[in-house]
């Protein structure tokens, strides 16, 4: 057989070892890597490009060489999983850089961190104060994680004491001019549904690219083609709004109830509490159901 085809052989046979061994290792292997992986992933791809390369009448010791390699990164994946100090030894510990506003000048020392390098890291988790920060940990992987302090962090609802409905997420039911039968079945509709909505908006399913159904139940589509694009409406229905903004008032009235400092201004806010409850309660039933 000539040299050539040997290689290309081989080559093919290493790739298709490769996949499956890296299935076996899993996506961890391959998102996270810890030192050991990290050396295991080398070593791996050394070995492989031995047994696509080398033509001597040895080459399958390439292959028990990749067996064992593996079994050993399986068998220290299962010993960290149920050893904490096996884990602490392979995988590492976190590091603290930065606690209450202060950078820790032996801990940048330690993972041979220089300040250019850490405000880097700051400044890709949109941080450019360090004063801002409450704490700083270097991960295990070597990934700088930052908590803000509660002055500097994004308001939420839940900060704000309000209460907002459950959002799921969108699910894609058409794909590459694909209709997703399935999908549609699970959100309640059918293939004719999804062509009356494409016929109301004068858009052939033969022109969408993409298409998807929100949490309000609103169709998304997309046709890939800024000329041709339809108009997808973005707002809630009125009597959504309405009642979120309600519950928004009436979680707010709450929220500075409790706050009170003192017992004459929690009944201020108890009393508006109870009349706005007793107001809402007289708008139309079909408005206040969900």
């Amino acid at each position: 057989m000539p040299s050539w085809i040997e290689i290309v052989l081989r080559t093919l046979a290493a790739i298709t070892i490769l996949f499956a061994l890296t299935k076996v290792l899993g996506k961890r292997q391959i998102s996270q890597l810890s030192l050991f992986e990290y050396i295991t992933g080398i070593s791996i791809g050394n070995i492989a490009a031995y047994i696509s390369l080398d033509l001597d009448n040895l080459w399958f010791l390439g292959m028990v060489s990749l067996a064992v390699w593996v079994s050993v990164s399986v068998g220290m994946e299962f010993l960290t999983i149920k050893s904490k100090k096996a884990r602490d030894f392979i995988d590492g510990k976190g590091t603290v850089l930065i606690k209450d506003g202060q950078l820790l000048k032996e801990s940048l020392h330690k993972e041979r961190l220089t300040l250019d390098e850490m405000l880097e890291q700051l400044r890709k988790k949109d941080v450019y104060r360090v004063a801002d920060v409450e704490f700083a940990v270097m991960e295990s992987s070597g990934e700088v994680n930052v908590l803000l302090k509660k002055a500097y962090q994004p308001l939420t609802p839940d900060t704000l004491g309000w209460q907002v409905p459950n959002e799921r997420e969108a699910m894609t039911v058409l794909m590459d001019g694909e209709i997703q039968d399935e999908v549609l079945s699970n959100l309640g509709h059918d293939r004719q549904w999804l062509l009356q909505e494409l016929e109301k908006r004068n858009v052939k399913e033969s022109e969408v690219f993409f298409a998807q159904i929100d949490s309000n139940g609103e169709l998304l589509i997309d046709t890939g083609e800024e000329s041709k694009q339809p108009q997808n409406s973005q707002q809630s229905k009125p009597k959504d709004r309405v009642i979120m903004l309600i519950e928004q008032f009436e979680a707010e009235l709450i929220r500075l109830e409790r706050l009170s400092r003192n017992e004459s201004d929690r009944r201020v806010y108890q009393t508006a509490i109870d009349r706005f409850q007793a107001s809402t309660k007289s708008l139309p039933d079909q408005l206040l159901k969900h």
